[in-house]
Order: C-alpha cells, then structure tokens, then sequence
C-alpha cells in the first residue's frame, strides 16, 4: 500500500458513511460479536485491523471470522478464487537504532500494509466450527472482567462514568432489552474509567461537544466493542451514538492517523480489562505481525 493510514481510513469512513446511508446508523464495531482471527496462526486480529475487518465481513456477508494472505491460504492448500478482491490491514515493523546522541537503543513502529482474504473467498478450505458458549458463562465471565477492574459501580440513574469521583453509575440491569445491550454499556463506561490517571491516563476533562471529548466517546465505543467481542456479546449502538458521528467523520477525514490512536488506545483499554481478570496473554509488538 501507497499510504496505509490513508488507505485504512478512508475504508472506516466509507464503512461509517453507509450506515449512515441505509438508516442503520451502524459502524463497523456494531456489526459482529465474532473477533477476526488469522486463518494460520489462529491468533485474533486487534485494534484498527479489527475494525477493517467486521466492517468488510459486514458489507460483503461473511458469515466467518477466518483471514489470511494469499500466501497463507495456498500454503494450507486453499486457493483464493478470480476476481476476489482481498481487504487492506496494517501490522507493525518494528525498527531498532542506536540513537547517535546517547548510545541507547531506540524503538519505532512502521505500519506496513497486507492484503488477507475471507474463508468465503476461497476453495478447498472448511472453515472451523464456531464455538460459542452458553449465555449463562458469557454473562459469568462478562461479571468477572467488571469486577476484576475493582471500579466502583452504582446502580440507579444514567449511565455514566465520573473521573472525579472514579465511579461509574449504571441504570438497573432490567432497564435493558437484553444482557448484551447491559454489558455493552457497561464496558462503554470501563473503558472510560480505564483512562484514569492511575490506570492508562488518557484525557478525561474535556469540554462536552468539543471534539477531544467526541474522540474520548470513540475510544469507549471501541474499547467496549473489543471486550465485548472477546466475550462473544454484540456491542450494539449506544442512543448517543448519533451525536457524536459528523465529529468522527469530519475528525478521520482531517487527520487519517485518528482512528488508529483511538483503536490504538481503544485496544489498551480492552487489554487492560482482560488483563486483569486473566483473559489475556500479551503478544509483543515485534512477534504481532507473524503471530497475528
């Protein structure tokens, strides 16, 4: 790819714009509660890559979650149909130089563009069975990353999360039409508490309507959609989403490297929840690309 930035975020902003157009109101991190793994590695896609991904499965009606290269498909003896058109992701190289000033060693991260195609795609290959588990232990383990965070949660009015006081506000679990619509909400609201100043320390005082604060909403629309599709719930569209659009769109057509700092911190957040309650094995940025 000529321009990878450029590339990925024009397709999230197309993405985001036919939803707009078809009155779903839907983005790309709407759309799935099954997480894109690689085909070979059998790793999970993350952050930016993710949302490509959905939003591809999404347009095109991909039932599956199973990517990889052409190469990679060929080497597991499956062959990318003519004419297929393959959907563009980033991973990382990393480089690392001696910084001629003090002598020490410094790292930096390139993004690199790849082209990975959907099981659907190709011949001579049967996608694996999909397990999903019970929504009984979706919902233990849902309970088990909301408490693992330790962040209070209070039950009775809208939901909101409060940096001043760290504590998030809930409304009762059966003011819900679902679970999934419950947690989705509920992870929104964590992966705000995430940007504390004692845990990951993003920004939480910005001025409501500006668009810092409309980015901040993206990153917990992210963060929540991440986790949730972790767990296998479907993060559904929040009421407010609608507010906060035209700021998205106008943001990611300015600055083409926006939506990857906001999946970026918005794949943080996810990690850092997992983390703690045991659902998550960290993969270093320079093992990411052959892993993933």
């Amino acid at each position: 790819m000529s321009n990878v930035y450029e590339q990925v975020t024009d397709e999230i902003v197309r993405l985001v714009e036919e939803g707009i157009r078809n009155g779903s109101g839907e983005c790309p991190w709407h759309r799935s509660s099954l997480v894109p793994i690689n085909a070979t590695s059998r790793k999970a896609y993350r952050g930016i890559n993710t949302l490509v991904l959905w939003g591809t499965a999404h347009m095109r009606g991909y039932a599956g979650g199973e990517w990889a290269t052409y190469r990679q498909w060929a080497a597991k003896g499956a062959q990318v149909r003519k004419a297929e058109h393959g959907s563009g992701i980033v991973f990382w190289k990393v480089d690392e130089h001696e910084d001629p000033a003090d002598g020490t060693t410094r790292r930096s991260a390139l993004a690199r563009g790849y082209t990975v195609f959907n099981a659907a795609q190709v011949d001579g290959y049967e996608p694996e069975a999909v397990v999903v588990l019970p929504e009984a232990e979706r919902i233990a383990q849902a309970d088990a990353v909301a408490r693992a965070a330790l962040i209070e949660i209070r039950t009775g009015g809208e939901a909101c999360y409060s940096p001043v006081y760290d504590r998030i506000t809930m409304p009762a679990f059966g003011a819900f039409k679902d679970a999934d619509a419950y947690y989705a909400v509920l992870f929104h609201e964590l992966t705000h508490a995430t940007g504390h100043e004692g845990r990951l320390r993003r920004n939480l005082l910005n001025r409501f309507g500006s668009e810092a604060y409309a980015m901040e909403e993206l990153v917990a629309e992210l963060g929540a959609a991440f986790v949730c599709a972790s767990l296998g719930i479907a993060a559904g569209r929040r009421p407010d989403h609608a507010d906060y659009v035209a700021s998205w769109l106008r943001r990611l057509r300015g600055d083409k490297r926006a939506i990857f700092t906001a999946a970026a911190s918005a794949q943080a957040a996810a990690d850092w929840l997992r983390e703690r309650a045991g659902l998550l094995t960290r993969i270093p940025i320079e093992d990411e690309e052959k892993a993933a």
